[in-house]
């Protein structure tokens, strides 16, 4: 289902066309309503004169994370805070958070980029939908609970946590949809096989599943265990939340709503842009924002762009799978390694739970990588020569996929550290002992 036929399908010309306008218009308003950008600009010698189409845009200044945390609390807004109605932030656990402020034009926005991602999930005004999303200053709750009232769905407005009532909640409410991050999906599906209630007492057909990133090895997983379709959608709470793109029933790519948000691939060490097809950090421009627009904002995402029509119609350029984040990537003994890649091999192998923990240490000037897996019920056993050879298989698969052998330490069904909101995966002790 296509929730904005004129823009999901929109000519490229035409795209490109509305983009540029839009841009222009938000040069001049961040120009002459928000100081850090405008002396940025004129520190490059740029006036919003000098922005005429949208390939104008790579003269403008890049933003940072650091930029947000600089400007705390409301230093890069656009509008007075009269006219701001909401403030999300983001989820960090270290000091001060990024705060994004909204106006009521920002919120309507943001509902209607969310009912496209959940019409194009096959979601509608019949729909029962469970949000486990983090309500408040997190952006997923809110922003999945907008997104269905928008398509007319009915919203059971949960959070995350409480998961007996969740599973109580979702079978006796008849949930079609079920929105939260994949790792509590998991958790729920093993609470869910826990219950003892049957499969067959849920009306689950769709899972909603974003806020970190996740492999198709566990799109497969998760779709076994839950009898669901798993959907992908896309959002940063700088940008505006889940939103910014989503998955169709080709799932193909993740269509980027670039009529409100204009992506770029650049170069992560030298800036420069790079062209459709080539990986590398994914940028974005807020062009239609009021309360605290974005120019070329550095999400440290990595990924690459195509703009060939899809398969459902729809003419949104489409994003490939991000690979992990810049600054999540992990450098042992000099090779690059995602924590992606180590959960593709860990869900291709019949042995393992799709739940794991990496440590990397540094010993007498030394990297030590390891990585804690569980083994499902039915093949951890007490004999040494089992568990050998299936830590042997999984230490040469992983090195073939990163070109490193960790060290594999098998431990027991549900003794890894469940998460109901963003998992925490991976604990560089090296940040504290270098």
């Amino acid at each position: 289902m296509i929730w904005n036929e004129t823009v999901e399908c929109m000519s490229r010309d035409d795209m490109r066309k509305l983009q540029g306008i839009r841009l222009k218009q938000t040069v001049e308003r961040v120009y002459h309503n928000c100081e850090p950008y405008r002396k940025r600009m004129q520190e490059k010698g740029i006036t919003p004169a000098d922005i005429n189409d949208i390939s104008d845009i790579v003269k403008l200044p890049f933003t940072s994370k650091q930029d947000l945390r600089d400007y705390y609390p409301f230093g890069l807004l656009s509008t007075p805070m009269s006219e701001i109605v909401r403030l999300h932030a983001s989820s960090g656990t270290t000091g001060k958070p990024i705060v994004v402020g909204y106006t009521r034009n920002d919120l309507n926005l943001w509902n209607e980029v969310g009912a496209r991602c959940f019409s194009a999930f096959g979601l509608g005004k019949q729909d029962v939908v469970q949000v486990s999303y983090g309500y408040g200053l997190f952006t997923g709750g809110l922003g999945a609970h907008g997104a269905v009232e928008t398509i007319g769905g009915t919203v059971i407005p949960m959070s995350s946590g409480n998961t007996e009532k969740q599973i109580m909640l979702m079978r006796d409410f008849g949930a079609v949809g079920l929105a939260c991050t994949p790792s509590y999906a998991l958790y729920l599906a093993d609470a869910m096989k826990d219950s003892n209630i049957s499969r067959e007492e849920f009306k689950l057909k769709v899972g909603v599943f974003g806020a970190e990133p996740w492999t198709e090895e566990m799109r497969r997983e998760l779709e076994s265990k839950l009898g669901i379709k798993a959907y992908d959608i896309y959002g940063l709470t700088e940008v505006i939340g889940p939103g910014v793109g989503h998955e169709c029933e080709c799932q193909n790519g993740t269509h980027l709503c670039e009529d409100h948000f204009f992506p770029e691939i650049i170069d992560p060490k030298t800036g420069e842009s790079l062209p459709p097809g080539e990986s590398g950090e994914l940028v974005f421009s807020t062009i239609t924002k009021e309360g605290m627009p974005l120019l070329r904002f550095r999400t440290r995402d990595l990924t690459c762009l195509h703009y060939e029509k899809c398969e459902c119609g729809r003419t949104s350029v489409r994003m490939s799978r991000i690979l992990g984040r810049s600054d999540d990537m992990l450098i042992i003994r000099g090779v690059n390694v995602f924590p992606s890649q180590v959960e593709s091999v860990i869900c291709e192998i019949e042995e393992l739970e799709p739940h794991y923990f990496i440590v990397v240490d540094r010993i007498n000037n030394l990297d030590t990588f390891e990585i804690q897996v569980e083994v499902k019920d039915n093949f951890y056993s007490d004999e040494v020569s089992k568990m050998i050879a299936i830590k042997k298989r999984i230490a040469h698969r992983l090195q073939s996929v990163i070109g490193l052998t960790p060290d594999i330490k098998l431990v027991e069904p549900r003794s890894i550290e469940r998460s109901q909101g963003k998992a925490k995966r991976v604990n560089d002790k090296r940040k504290f002992n270098s």
